[in-house]
């Protein structure tokens, strides 16, 4: 009785979990995007760079260079969002420079297995960033998100920044959960930017209805249901 209780509740649970991401979904589909969606401008570099993913006959060893030129490009572009303050310094030469310097550090969580990809360009321009892993994987059964692993370094919720890395976002179920597991152990929604290399638009609005303070980097736009094509070809499997 117990265990049917349980299997009852769940199931009630999982349906509703549904109907509130399908709710979500209809409200986004005449919704304007949030400013907090920062697309990556369409210069010629970049365009060039996605012919060149996008084609199905770019090799693996070319496809993987370019995905990481491509995650160079965005983890830059994330990183500027931190806060600086002004910073005076003295060249070489004598000479005085008003510059920037970052107030607080970055850290970084990677979304297994897709955010993985984007980690090598994370290590070039941060070296010594602080990690941590989470796996959300979606039911079989119900198709929704569930979290099976969660690994956070400690007093990362003070830093100014903190990276949410993944390859793709199509339904938004992932990373709305990702977000609440961030939000839930300290971290301000303020503070969260989530980094990928595609999105859907109707996922982008789920994630940006919910946790309107969290800004999104991406460098383009995919099907809202798109197979996570990007994270395959980079892996080799």
């Amino acid at each position: 009785m117990v265990s049917d209780r349980i299997r009852k509740v769940l199931d009630y649970k999982s349906a509703q979990h549904q109907a509130d991401l399908l709710r979500l979904g209809k409200i986004a589909e005449n919704a304007p995007l949030s400013s907090n969606c920062i697309v990556l401008p369409p210069t010629p570099q970049i365009n060039g760079i996605q012919t060149l993913l996008f084609n199905p006959s770019t090799d693996r060893e070319d496809f993987i260079f370019y995905t990481d030129r491509l995650s160079t490009l965005l983890i830059e572009h994330a990183v500027s969002l931190q806060p600086f303050i002004p910073h005076q310094v003295v060249t070489p030469v004598g000479v005085e420079y008003m510059g920037l310097a970052p107030t607080s550090s970055v850290s970084a969580v990677v979304l297994l297995r897709g955010g993985a990809i984007l980690e090598p360009a994370l290590h070039r321009i941060i070296p010594d960033t602080r990690t941590g892993r989470i796996l959300i994987q979606s039911s079989f059964r119900t198709g929704e998100p569930e979290l099976h692993y969660l690994k956070l370094p400690e007093g990362v919720e003070k830093d100014g920044l903190v990276l949410l890395l993944d390859a793709q976002m199509s339904s938004g179920g992932s990373a709305l959960m990702a977000v609440r597991v961030l939000v839930d152990h300290g971290w301000r929604e303020d503070r969260i930017v989530f980094v990928a290399m595609q999105a859907g638009r109707r996922g982008m609005a789920r994630l940006l209805s919910v946790f309107a303070d969290v800004r999104v980097v991406i460098a383009g736009w995919g099907g809202d249901g798109e197979e996570r094509w990007i994270e395959k070809k980079y892996l080799g499997c």
